[in-house]
């Protein structure tokens, strides 16, 4: 029988067709190997003039205080205002029992008059000699102290209507309507209080009193002028208060067991919001500081010593990781001094993705904000499914 041989062509065609699915396994995964750069936004850092200030506590005190007391005694016939009213400087307030201060009065008076003729008289008498000068002299010096006694008496007289030393708001009332009272008695009947305007007082630590001098001398900062003494307010609820304040005087030492000073800022007050013993925040202006580095805080981070530190970029776009000394918050923004230089381009989003070494590749900062969630999704299902 005879035998025939496949044709060699029809052998050749089944290897290459059994050979196309493997090579297309080889080149299948060499289009995925290589793994995209990493992408960032940076933010680049440029020096401006920024205006410092300093948030301080502080606590509200009224601008003039008055404590109001009898000085005659007696009884109260009559309580003549509200109490937490508004009063005028001279207003009544407390009216004394007048009868027996009339009546001294009156006495006073008579003694007075008495006197008087007797020394018109003497006056006549003495020019004809009838009379010696010694006669002339008593009756004159009688007189004068007659008429001493008559405006005592009338004084005493006038303070029987107790009235308000200042304008301002009366507090509570300390006695009531038949009341025995006396002079200079310790008690005071009632506080009357000027709160507008008002003042606050506000307690510096020293030694930051002895870093802005410092700066100021060294050129970091430059005074802000005018506006150095202005004074803005945050209330106890976290509002705004709407009025600036002026800085009036500093204290001249430095409290021993606090470390700091106080300073004293007016207020207006027209409206009556704030009241004394109000705790109250206050934004001091401190200066100008021209050549000032600002980095957004999220592109601050801490290493495991707690030291500030920031990723930055190379000409190569290659991470490096810089230690930061920053000295205060600045809305969203620390203040930097030492650490960066101007053109210094800090990564603000995708930190987490990259390391200090890796070459990463630019974007805008809501690109880079927008790819961060798929690939912690991703991440997610691919932990879910291992």
């Amino acid at each position: 029988m005879n035998y025939r041989s496949p044709p060699l062509t029809h052998g050749i065609a089944v290897l290459i067709v059994a050979c196309l699915p493997l090579v297309a396994c080889d080149k299948a995964p060499s289009s995925t190997s290589a793994a995209p750069l990493p992408e960032v936004a940076v933010f680049t850092v440029e020096p401006q003039a920024i205006s410092l200030s300093t948030e301080l506590p502080g606590r509200t005190a009224a601008y003039l205080v008055a404590e109001v007391r009898p000085q005659v005694g007696g009884i109260l016939l009559q309580r003549q205002f509200h109490e937490g009213s508004q009063v005028k400087a001279g207003q009544a307030l407390y009216q004394v029992d007048p009868a027996p201060y009339r009546a001294t009065l009156a006495r006073a008076e008579a003694s007075l008059e008495a006197a008087r003729l007797l020394a018109e008289r003497y006056e006549k008498l003495i020019q004809t000699h009838a009379i010696s000068q010694q006669q002339y002299d008593d009756a004159r010096s009688q007189f004068l102290q007659a008429k001493a006694a008559a405006e005592s008496a009338r004084i005493d007289f006038g303070y029987t209507r107790i009235t308000a030393p200042i304008s301002g708001r009366i507090g509570r009332s300390s006695v009531t309507q038949g009341a025995l009272v006396t002079a200079n008695q310790a008690n005071a009947l009632a506080t009357v209080q000027q709160l507008d305007p008002i003042y606050v007082d506000i307690v510096q630590p020293s030694s930051s009193l002895l870093q802005l001098k410092e700066d100021l001398a060294n050129g970091r900062v430059k005074s802000a002028g005018k506006g150095q003494a202005e004074i803005r307010l945050t209330l106890e609820n976290g509002r705004a208060y709407p009025l600036l304040g002026k800085l009036q005087f500093s204290e001249v030492s430095v409290n021993e067991s606090t470390g700091a000073v106080t300073l004293r800022a007016v207020f207006p007050n027209p409206e009556g919001i704030l009241l004394p013993g109000m705790f109250v925040r206050a934004q001091l202006q401190e200066g100008v500081r021209e050549q000032a580095l600002l980095v957004p805080q999220r592109g601050v981070t801490r290493d495991s010593q707690g030291r500030a530190v920031a990723l930055v970029l190379d000409a190569k776009d290659t991470v490096q990781q810089l230690p930061l000394t920053t000295e205060r918050s600045v809305d969203d923004q620390w203040l930097v001094r030492d650490g960066l230089k101007a053109g210094d381009r800090v990564v603000i989003d995708g930190l987490q993705r990259v390391q200090p070494g890796m070459q990463v590749r630019v974007v805008p900062a809501t690109a880079a904000g927008a790819s961060a969630s798929p690939v912690v999704g991703q991440s997610a299902m691919v932990q879910a499914n291992k």
